[in-house]
């Protein structure tokens, strides 16, 4: 069993750097998601007793008084430290500018989505899973879809 320090990449392609012991995560470890998300905590033996996320853009998570993208506050996190772009361009999402998303496909947060073949691939066209109905009707409501027509800013003549 895996003992000591170390790292390990689960078949995700997310990989575990840290302390291990009878060949579970032990002591202080990350995990490094790639999305470049990333965890760091204090496992104990194989469970996370402390912990914080890290964004790839900097952001992190707190469980509690969580105000990001809230009710009152909907810029994303690239609009709080860069600040707005003018009236009548949108940011459609965290990244600037955004993902092109394949013709006919949904963006759903870890990759993209063919509604046609239910198949979710990473952003560099990888597989990652095949959608259940729950996942499917989810993201066809909620997920950014690719536009027929293109919508860049175009100043008035």
């Amino acid at each position: 069993r895996m003992e000591g320090q170390g790292s390990y990449t689960l078949p995700t392609g997310t990989e575990y750097r840290g302390a291990l012991r009878d060949g579970m995560f032990d002591g202080e470890g990350e995990l490094l998601f790639p999305n470049g998300g990333r965890y760091r905590a204090v496992w104990h033996r194989g469970v996370p007793t402390q912990g914080k996320y890290t964004f790839a853009d900097g952001l992190e998570y707190k469980d509690k008084k969580w105000h990001y993208c809230d009710g009152y506050d909907r810029r994303f996190y690239t609009e709080i430290c860069s600040g707005l772009k003018p009236a009548g361009i949108s940011q459609l999402t965290n990244l600037d500018p955004p993902r092109k998303i394949p013709e006919g496909c949904y963006d759903c947060g870890d990759g993209f989505y063919n509604p046609e073949t239910r198949v979710i691939v990473d952003y560099k066209f990888r597989f990652l899973r095949n959608a259940d109905d729950d996942e499917h009707e989810w993201i066809i409501r909620t997920c950014r879809k690719a536009w027929d027509e293109a919508t860049d800013h175009r100043p008035k003549p």
